[in-house]
């Protein structure tokens, strides 16, 4: 994401805003949601109330729902897409981690440009980095992608300079845009449409050991589930969580029916196009990130377990076998995606073979979760 990494990132004298001083691009991150929201909550003064520090992510991460599982694959005329996401989906995963959180989130959306731009220039004017949704294919320094661009992207804008803004796209840098050209990509998508957020002086709601349970328990619920998320027809229950794992090995392994993937997938330009996109999803930082996410998700029950319950216990020994188990799934998750984007003709029986210990050892660690 961003510029090349021989460019150099525009650096500007001053500031019509000030800079926080606390928001830093470069910070290493797993996901992408769960770290700008890391990184725009520190640079805005929002602590967790177990450690009086600065959320890490993977505390928002867990909030926000923590893992998941969705698979999908649609045939178009000329291309066959494979859509994978490993954290919590389709639940309101952005809007659970900041009302979760604690802090006080200002949402505002608007179908005017002006009105838009007003309230931006407003926020920054507090001192706060703001978060707005763009279509990401519509910012200058990025080439349009059809598919990627169906969905928006959360960018922070963090300064203002005169007639342009400073934003964090995920590039490991602060990306100078103008006025007109971020306007553009704010209002290119309809459902989205000049969205912004931001945080208010003043505390929403106190995390607490019941709502940290609560997140853990819609986690453990979703990814063993057998009916279809809120929302979502009955008929895709089959796509998602650990029953979704389990379809999609059984697809991988059917080379008869028009379900199994050797037919979805049977014509090599569209296994080229589907499986590079299914790669890019599992070893990207938007939909997926290293091991599928479970690494951040242990990171999460430790950080549980060793602040909000005390480091003992019943309840911290539980969330540590759990913690345990989703690190050994990163392996398997990792393996799984060099299998995906190997080169060549797609060879669908070892994956098939992979997806079939991932949902045994998923189950297995969400029965472990269902007992913290």
């Amino acid at each position: 994401m961003g510029r090349p990494p021989h460019a150099t990132p525009w650096r500007p004298a001053r500031y019509n805003q000030a800079m926080p001083a606390t928001y830093d691009p470069a910070t290493p991150i797993s996901h992408w949601d769960s770290g700008m929201w890391s990184r725009v909550l520190a640079a805005s003064g929002t602590l967790n109330p177990f450690t009086d520090d600065p959320f890490t992510e993977a505390m928002l991460a867990g909030l926000g729902g923590g893992i998941g599982f969705m698979i999908f694959t649609f045939e178009y005329k000329d291309i066959t897409t494979a859509s994978v996401v490993t954290r919590f989906h389709p639940g309101p995963y952005v809007e659970n981690l900041l009302a979760r959180s604690g802090a006080s989130v200002a949402i505002a959306q608007t179908s005017s440009a002006k009105l838009a731009r007003a309230r931006l220039d407003a926020a920054l004017e507090t001192g706060v980095p703001a978060v707005v949704r763009v279509v990401r294919g519509q910012l200058p320094w990025v080439a349009e992608d059809p598919l990627a661009d169906m969905d928006s992207l959360d960018i922070a804008v963090v300064a203002r300079d005169g007639e342009t803004y400073l934003v964090d796209d995920g590039g490991g840098h602060l990306e100078r845009i103008s006025a007109v050209a971020l306007a553009a990509a704010r209002g290119s998508r309809k459902a989205d449409k000049y969205w912004q957020a931001h945080v208010e002086p003043g505390v929403g709601t106190v995390l607490t050991r019941e709502v940290l349970r609560e997140s853990i328990a819609q986690t453990a619920d979703a990814l063993l589930a057998t009916s279809a998320p809120p929302g979502i027809p009955p008929g895709y229950s089959k796509n998602f969580g650990i029953a979704g794992m389990r379809s999609w090995a059984r697809w991988l392994a059917d080379t008869s029916s028009k379900r199994g993937w050797a037919r979805v997938f049977g014509d090599p330009d569209r296994a080229a196009a589907g499986l590079g996109m299914l790669h890019g999803q599992l070893a990207g930082r938007r939909f997926s990130g290293p091991g599928a996410l479970r690494p951040l998700y242990a990171d999460f029950l430790q950080e549980v377990g060793a602040t909000a319950y005390g480091g003992s216990g019943v309840e911290t020994s539980t969330l540590d076998d759990a913690a345990v188990q989703y690190r050994q799934l990163a392996a398997h998750w990792d393996d799984l995606t060099a299998l995906v984007g190997a080169a060549g003709e797609p060879d669908f029986v070892p994956m098939a073979n992979a997806v079939e210990v991932i949902a045994d050892l998923e189950a297995e660690a969400a029965r472990t979760l269902q007992k913290s």
